[in-house]
């Protein structure tokens, strides 16, 4: 019997988890979190005033059994209520930081939220026991890691040879957008949804400098379009083999548009996903996963609008490419890197390097202290595809050995190698859900199992 459940990070994977608990009439919970402010996470706590949701307003409700909850929150809040718009982050955080402060008002002894480093997590007995880096402890039935996306890698060459000042590679560091010229340039590493922010982020600091975004393709994503009419959907999971996959939505695409025929696998892709070999999904990793990226990670029309507007004034650049080294000097670094397509090594001298690869979930690679303590002690594994860490289809951890651990389960983006459509809130919101209901022995509500 589940009585009590640690969850260690409070953003939204671990916020909605805690609230899904309660809402679930489940155990009680300990919310662990690092930061001062528990509830918005890095996705919705680190963003700027000017940077908006990628997902509309109608589809961005924390809680998947009430579907107008966001939209109706806007509206009661003063705050607009269209669901077609695409709202500030920052807007969201207030909202999931709401929610939270309204389950911790209401839960009672039920909830409690502590600010804190957890060091490390140990089976104890049939539980599992929390110790934060200040030596307390704190003993539960269950954890959860719910630690969100992990800092992206550092590009070879960068890391360790380049001066703070030149070299960010935290694009979420405030310091980026400050001490630049109009001069100067600035080199973004990478060219999807990281670098538009830090892009428009540059722009909006008052920037007018130029800014060059490299990454091996030079693929940018694409723009939402305004809502179309409604299409028959696929009736049934598609089974053919990635090749034929592609195909099937070039034809879906010429019939209803490529948006929608991306749109209409959303309700499959997890299962599809499971169901392939490792031999197809490491295929799909090294051959479309970018192109899937920028067609189904889209940006919202306003955000690309301003991107445009700043490459056809000729602030920005973008480049298909790759980096070989970089020697930093009196004037900036000097950047050896080669066009995609070429033999021949060209130099760019820039002010500042941001690397805007995106999060990544290598736990052979990561620096998060948690994750590689658990890791070395053989209690969690990266998954097959090294996108974060091995779990099963109820998200119970998988040690080395390959057993399943019934009292360390995870959440959220580390999760993609089990479920790859785990990074939005849409496919978030439903995880936190099924795990809460599984946490509080409700699984069997509705017939499900039956």
């Amino acid at each position: 019997m589940i009585r009590h459940v640690a969850i260690i990070g409070a953003g939204f994977s671990g916020t909605l988890q805690a609230i899904n608990l309660l809402r679930h009439d489940g155990p009680r919970a300990t919310l662990i979190e690092r930061a001062p402010e528990p509830g918005k996470g890095l996705a919705y706590g680190a963003a700027y005033e000017d940077h908006v949701l990628n997902v509309r307003a109608a589809n961005m409700s924390a809680l998947p059994d009430d579907p107008g909850h966001f939209v109706r929150w806007l509206a009661e809040n003063g705050r607009g209520d269209s669901g077609a718009s695409f709202v500030q982050r920052t807007t969201y955080g207030v909202y999931l930081r709401d929610q939270l402060d309204q389950a911790i008002a209401s839960a009672g002894d039920r909830l409690r939220v502590v600010q804190g480093d957890v060091a490390d997590v140990t089976e104890v007995g049939e539980g599992a026991r929390v110790t934060l880096a200040s030596g307390e402890t704190i003993d539960a039935d269950a954890a959860v890691l719910a630690v969100g996306n992990l800092p992206p890698h550092d590009p070879p060459g960068l890391r360790g040879k380049l001066s703070a000042n030149c070299y960010k590679s935290d694009p979420w560091d405030r310091s980026v957008p400050l001490d630049l010229s109009d001069d100067d340039i600035v080199l973004l590493i990478g060219t999807g949804l990281t670098m538009v922010d830090i892009a428009l982020l540059l722009e909006s600091s008052g920037f007018k400098g130029r800014i060059v975004a490299l990454s091996r393709r030079g693929l940018l994503p694409h723009r939402h379009d305004a809502p179309g009419p409604t299409h028959a959907r696929l009736d049934e999971r598609p089974l053919e083999s990635p090749a034929d996959l592609v195909r099937l939505v070039r034809q879906r695409g010429e019939a209803i548009g490529w948006r929608s025929a991306v749109d209409e696998l959303r309700r499959y892709t997890q299962a599809m996903w499971a169901n392939a070999s490792d031999a197809e999904k490491q295929r799909f990793l090294r051959h479309l996963r970018p192109w899937w990226d920028v067609h189904r990670h889209r940006l919202a029309p306003q955000v690309a609008d301003r991107l445009t507007a700043m490459i056809e004034r000729g602030q920005l650049e973008v480049v298909a490419g790759k980096t070989i080294a970089a020697e930093e000097g009196a004037d900036g670094v000097t950047v050896t890197w080669r066009r995609r397509g070429s033999d021949s090594p060209e130099t760019l001298l820039v002010q500042r390097i941001v690397n805007c690869t995106g999060p990544q979930g290598d736990l052979t690679r990561t620096t998060e202290p948690l994750l590689a303590t658990l890791a070395a002690r053989g209690v969690i594994r990266p998954d097959p595809a090294h996108l974060g860490l091995d779990v099963d289809g109820c998200t119970r951890t998988i040690a080395a050995d390959g057993t399943p651990n019934d009292w360390l389960y995870a959440l959220g983006p580390m999760t993609r190698g089990a479920f790859w459509e785990i990074v939005a809130v849409p496919d978030i919101r439903q995880q936190t859900w099924n795990l809460a209901r599984r946490l509080s022995n409700a699984q069997w509500v509705g017939g499900e199992g039956l």
